[in-house]
């Protein structure tokens, strides 16, 4: 009997602390939306990207003309010849190899810009989240827009205007009375959705005391 009404009690608190705990979330695909700045960096973005990819397509263009012209005249090639022509070919291939992963490999060119243009909004928008977290003793926010499945949700909850207007100052953020959210269709769940953004890093659920 002493253990029984133990546990009872035991359960009695955890389902208390449970129930006392403060949940929120944020659309982070709608903040991003409106801030200028990061819609200024996604275009500069897309620029260097269209650029290197040109820079790409010219070389994979120049090694397809030398190995049609090899192609073309390799039978009354001499043997030394033939052999120099294959090795000229193999490495502007390997030359090609090496700009691919210099411009979109990991820690490459795109990705040190990204760092460079939207790190620091993301940083921002993460302090305003902990900031708004902390003071209002949410135990948990989570990110509508992030991984996380969210069959429904009720905007009373939602503190992704509350984030915008705490960096407001900092980022020029679009007033809050000219913000429109994007409409779903009523019949559908809502299902998480990562906006298209290069290297696709955008703030997720975030615990109180700390980030992600």
């Amino acid at each position: 009997m002493k253990y029984t009404v133990i546990t009872f009690l035991l359960l009695l608190t955890l389902t208390t602390a449970s129930v006392a705990q403060k949940y929120a979330y944020v659309d982070t695909e709608y903040i991003l939306d409106n801030i200028p700045e990061y819609k200024d960096a996604q275009n500069q973005l897309d620029e260097y990207a269209a650029e290197y990819q040109q820079e790409i397509e010219e070389k994979i263009a120049e090694i397809n003309k030398m190995t049609l012209d090899y192609q073309a005249e390799v039978v009354l090639m001499p043997e030394d010849v033939k052999k120099k022509k294959e090795e000229d070919i193999n490495k502007k291939k390997e030359e090609l190899a090496t700009l691919q992963k210099q411009r979109f490999g990991k820690d490459g060119d795109l990705f040190l810009k990204r760092e460079e243009l939207v790190k620091p909004i993301q940083e921002k928008i993460y302090n305003a989240i902990e900031e708004i977290a902390t003071d209002k003793n949410y135990s948990f926010v989570f990110d509508k827009a992030g991984s996380l499945s969210i069959l429904y949700v009720n905007s009373k909850y939602d503190i992704s205007d509350d984030v915008l207007d705490k960096v407001g100052a900092e980022l020029g953020t679009v007033r809050r009375e000219d913000r429109v959210k994007k409409s779903k269709p009523a019949s559908s769940p809502t299902k998480s959705k990562n906006p298209k953004r290069p290297g696709g890093n955008t703030p997720g659920p975030v615990r109180k005391g700390g980030k992600r």
